[in-house]
């Protein structure tokens, strides 16, 4: 492995990967990697390798194509083992796919977003309330997990008062904290364990939710392993993206001034300013990981059947081949086909709820807290050291305390 990849895979790209991306895309855009467990992939990093790539029937989302090496290995087994929820969307393709999607899109549609919109406005209001007076906040913690957290969880019938373990399910859980603090606990109860009781929960007393509608369904029954891992599918990528683009564009617009100034000016952009960080800076750093369901030449580079391939969404935004002054910030773009949310069979379902979600977010928190600020410098926050995730740790801000609400719209 070259030095780039060494760069690229090991620790401290976290905060800036992208001049790494731009040099694998430049020199050798479908490459060969070793990932930190050992295991190896492929990695497509230009815009339209990555574009044909996500919608290519040959790149599987099923694991079960890859190769016995794959398959035996802990990532593989995590995979295909029922304990470990991973029987869903994300890993089954057509007519398993085409099944599950089915039973879910109803409740991720744009009607049933904008008929959200109102609620999504007061958990906003209520969690900047909560904030104004102190004068400081940390975003992650305050504004943006619980608002996640809450929309998800109304959305699925699940108590509020569980959100906090889910952060302890996700990629949070494996982030240090800092110096001297010591490292989370233990989950106090695994995600399967607590799924199983709430899917019984919702069999003795059914509601007008996702869960319950899953658990009730008709001739496309789920099996039980496929009803938890999607559960845990629709709860985890429900709000940890949104954390995500939430924090990121927060930080985005707090290090380029002018353009949150020109969104003061015009809260109309503020549709096009949430497309502009799925692009810029958006949460997924890669799209999941697909296996070569036969043998595939990518850019001219030609793999081998059952391998596993993944996607630098990261590297792709950032292509100057597609997109004009890919390392700026422009909240005006109108060129944009971004690939945050997929491409093709697999595109994401939640793209219309996230997309309301993170509009209304931003536009509360800027208009409410007008002169917010980062609280210590954009180099020592603390991100998630993940190779697909691209999210912070929190994100320490202040501000001018209000003490009383300022809701005007």
């Amino acid at each position: 492995m070259n030095k780039k990849k060494a760069e690229l895979l090991g620790q401290g790209c976290e905060t800036d990967p992208y001049p790494v991306w731009a040099r694998l895309r430049q020199e050798e855009p479908v490459s060969k990697v070793v990932l930190r467990d050992g295991l190896h992939c492929w990695l497509v990093t230009r815009y339209d390798d990555a574009r044909a790539a996500l919608a290519d029937p040959l790149l599987s989302r099923d694991p079960r194509v890859a190769g016995p090496w794959w398959q035996e290995s802990d990532r593989g087994r995590k995979l295909e083992d029922g304990a470990h929820l991973g029987v869903h969307l994300l890993t089954r393709e057509a007519p398993d796919h085409t099944r599950l999607r089915r039973l879910v899109s109803a409740a991720f549609t744009q009607r049933r977003a904008k008929a959200m919109r109102e609620r999504v406005q007061e958990i906003a209001d209520s969690l900047i309330d909560a904030v104004q007076a102190r004068g400081h906040a940390d975003l992650v913690a305050d504004f943006a997990y619980p608002l996640a957290t809450t929309v998800i969880c109304e959305v699925m019938g699940i108590p509020t008062r569980d959100r906090d373990l889910f952060r302890q399910w996700t990629s949070n859980a494996v982030v240090s904290e800092p110096e001297g603090n010591g490292a989370h606990a233990v989950p106090p109860r695994s995600p399967d364990d607590y799924l199983r009781a709430l899917v019984a929960a919702k069999r003795r007393a059914p509601g007008d939710d996702l869960v319950s509608a899953l658990v009730t369904a008709g001739e496309d029954r789920l099996s039980e392993t496929e009803l938890l891992s999607m559960l845990f599918l629709l709860l985890i990528a429900g709000h940890e993206g949104m954390v995500g683009l939430i924090a990121n564009a927060t930080l985005a617009l707090l290090e380029n001034p002018d353009q949150l100034l020109l969104l003061r000016d015009r809260p109309d952009l503020w549709s096009s300013a949430v497309e502009e960080v799925l692009r810029y800076d958006g949460p997924m750093e890669l799209a999941a990981w697909r296996f070569t369901a036969g043998p595939v030449t990518i850019g001219g580079t030609p793999i081998p059947a059952g391998e596993p391939v993944v996607i630098s969404l990261a590297a792709a935004h950032r292509d100057p081949d597609r997109f004009d002054e890919p390392d700026r910030l422009d909240v005006t773009r109108s060129d944009n086909p971004h690939l945050g949310f997929g491409h093709g069979l697999h595109y994401c379902l939640g793209a219309p709820l996230a997309r309301l979600e993170g509009g209304i977010a931003m536009e509360t928190l800027f208009r409410r807290l007008p002169d917010l600020s980062l609280a210590v410098s954009a180099e020592r926050l603390h991100r998630q050291p993940s190779f697909v995730l691209r999210g912070l740790y929190d994100l320490p801000v202040t501000f001018t305390p209000v003490r009383s609400p300022a809701r005007s719209r």
